[in-house]
């Protein structure tokens, strides 16, 4: 009887080895702690929400998808060792969502050394689009892209003189790159320039050259909870501003850190909006989103839709191999997704070039 046991018990064991190799792990690394927890926090809801309903569904050829996400705390180093992580355990097809420029710019070298495809990061920056890099697949519109319709949008309203509040790291510079570049097309200059720390609300110095310069506009390329800061203390001191976000902020984020002073405050979006019924990606987005009790934002979104198109290409033959899904992800030419239109191909590793300006009411909610 204790022999049978034993041997029952071992072959529980080898059952559940043998199931968990059948399954397609993707890993993330992402901020589940810290001031840009809800960016991680939304970007895996959202991309589960997909792949719960998939596996639900039977999988992609009977095999279930695995999302494993590390905590990151958006920090770079905690990045490249979850990524080491994924990569010494082996079983990881490809990476997924990760959060963040000096995140994502961590561990890229590591992932392209791995071959592993590096897919659908919630990052604008250029360092993920330029040179073009194999194994790096951007779901979303480049921070140039956003940065060039906000300044176009602001000039043509007739405000040329445009400050710049950006995070002293890698997104931050990208996101300044991208206005600087903007203004030069333009034959302006930023009139302005002040910074915050990664992970810190210190913005005293800021707000003290920004309240100096008196821009017409501020954009803003740092987390949620320093642009909400410095939003909160410039409105408190009577500066007559506009405030310009690019999308990594997180609307909700944002809106939610600002209460009442979100009104006014301008986002720019690369993603449909999450409440709009007429896009038929939103209405499966809602219907998942709210049976699992959550509200809808951007970032979720964004998860979601990032999900979607990485299946399509494990569906139409990526899920043997890291290499296999290389070439069924450039083979994607205009995935129509109900309202948001992705294509790669193998000199094109950037589906979405989709850039929408919003703006925040006093109830933080969404116009566009």
């Amino acid at each position: 009887m204790r022999l049978t046991a034993v041997l029952s018990a071992l072959f529980g064991v080898i059952f559940f080895a043998v199931a968990a190799a059948q399954d397609i792990v993707l890993g993330q690394s992402a901020p589940l702690s810290g001031p840009a927890q809800e960016l991680g926090r939304e970007m895996r809801l959202g991309a589960k929400l997909h792949f719960d309903s998939v596996n639900a569904a039977g999988g992609i050829r009977g095999r279930k998808i695995f999302l494993r996400t590390l905590d990151d705390g958006y920090e770079p180093a905690r990045a490249a060792g979850n990524t080491k992580k994924f990569i010494a355990d082996g079983d990881v097809l490809a990476l997924f969502g990760y959060v963040g420029t000096p995140t994502s710019a961590a561990s890229i070298p590591l992932s392209t050394e791995a071959k592993l495809p590096f897919f659908g990061a919630f990052t604008g920056a250029e360092l993920l689009r330029t040179p073009l890099n194999r194994y790096v697949f951007n779901v979303r519109a480049s921070y140039f892209d956003e940065t060039e319709a906000i300044v176009r949008q602001m000039t043509q309203s007739g405000s040329t003189k445009i400050a710049v509040f950006y995070q002293n790291d890698s997104y931050g510079q990208a996101g300044l790159a991208g206005v600087e570049r903007a203004m030069a097309k333009r034959n302006l200059t930023v009139s302005a320039k002040a910074t915050v720390e990664r992970n810190s609300v210190d913005v005293a110095a800021a707000v003290t050259t920004l309240t100096a310069a008196k821009p017409d506009v501020i954009i803003m390329i740092s987390a949620y909870s320093s642009c909400s800061e410095l939003i909160r203390q410039m409105k408190k001191s009577g500066v007559a501003t506009r405030f310009v976000n690019v999308s990594f902020v997180g609307t909700r984020a944002l809106a939610t850190a600002l209460g009442a002073d979100a009104d006014g405050v301008m986002i720019s979006q690369v993603m449909p909006p999450p409440t709009a019924l007429k896009y038929p990606v939103v209405v499966e987005y809602q219907a998942l989103i709210k049976a699992n009790g959550a509200e809808p934002s951007y970032t979720s979104l964004e998860g979601f839709i990032a999900a979607k198109i990485l299946v399509e290409a494990l569906r139409r033959g990526g899920d043997g191999s890291s290499a296999a899904l290389v070439r069924s992800l450039e083979s994607l030419r205009a995935l129509e997704l109900g309202g948001f239109t992705a294509s790669f191909g193998p000199e094109n590793r950037n589906a979405s070039k989709f850039v929408e300006l919003t703006v925040l009411d006093k109830n933080g909610k969404v116009r566009y």
